[in-house]
């Protein structure tokens, strides 16, 4: 893979988190960054400040989008909420991976270029977090079940900590996504996360596409920072 499709590669693998309190700061930030990025990912912080109908805009402005919702409920309330998911023009969509939600989701999405991931184990929780809340399963235990469930059920991949990314895709084979997010450039502090690595490490770890949000949203030129970034994971993709 010579130096262009490398470039071009790494940017059809990485998301940027829009994990900003406005649309006005995401737009911002979208401008900012301009051609280097394709995807970007909204999650609650931006939902639920209103912008939801930014995934539609940046639909029609040929960006991709992954949705972080990570919808969890009754079966009909799961599906109806992966059907709005669709009509907004999303891209990727988190379900929290429970069989029940997983199921229904995926007979939504039937027919749809809709991507759905299901969240395995958050990158914030360790193994005493798993105790605390009643599992009687390690991180990896509980990651692989997921992930296989997963599989089965039909999801189109799932997200998990870098660390797990090579064991999962022995796991789920070659064709489904695996999203990485807790990606941090070598150096840089990992704040709230427990499971992180750099771009490089992820990608060849197996991950197919990286969230990285902090690093660059809140950098003081987050154009450079992306740029970064996406050398970084060009040059383990060359």
């Amino acid at each position: 893979m010579n130096a262009v499709t490398s470039r071009g590669a790494a940017r059809d693998r990485l998301i940027v988190g829009l994990d900003v309190p406005t649309w006005a700061e995401a737009e911002t930030i979208v401008d900012t960054l301009g051609d280097e990025v394709l995807w970007y990912k909204i999650g609650y912080q931006l939902a639920y400040a209103g912008g939801l109908p930014l995934v539609s805009e940046l639909a029609r402005a040929g960006k991709q989008v992954f949705l972080d919702l990570k919808l969890l409920d009754i079966s009909n309330t799961v599906a109806k909420g992966v059907e709005s998911a669709q009509a907004l023009g999303a891209a990727m969509l988190t379900i929290h991976a429970y069989p029940h939600a997983m199921k229904a989701a995926v007979e939504a999405a039937s027919g749809s270029p809709l991507t759905l991931l299901g969240v395995t184990v958050l990158t914030s929780l360790d193994d005493a977090d798993l105790k605390d809340a009643g599992y009687g399963l390690s991180v990896p235990e509980l990651v692989a079940r997921r992930a296989q469930q997963a599989r089965d059920i039909g999801m189109g991949g799932i997200v998990s900590a870098a660390s797990e990314a090579g064991p999962m895709r022995e796991l789920i084979g070659p064709d489904m996504a695996i999203v990485t997010p807790g990606i941090r450039p070598a150096g840089a502090a990992a704040g709230d996360q427990k499971r992180v690595a750099t771009p490089g490490d992820a990608l060849q770890a197996g991950a197919s596409h990286l969230v990285v949000a902090r690093p660059i949203v809140a950098a003081s030129d987050p154009r450079q920072a992306a740029i970064a970034i996406l050398n970084e994971m060009a040059a383990a993709l060359g």
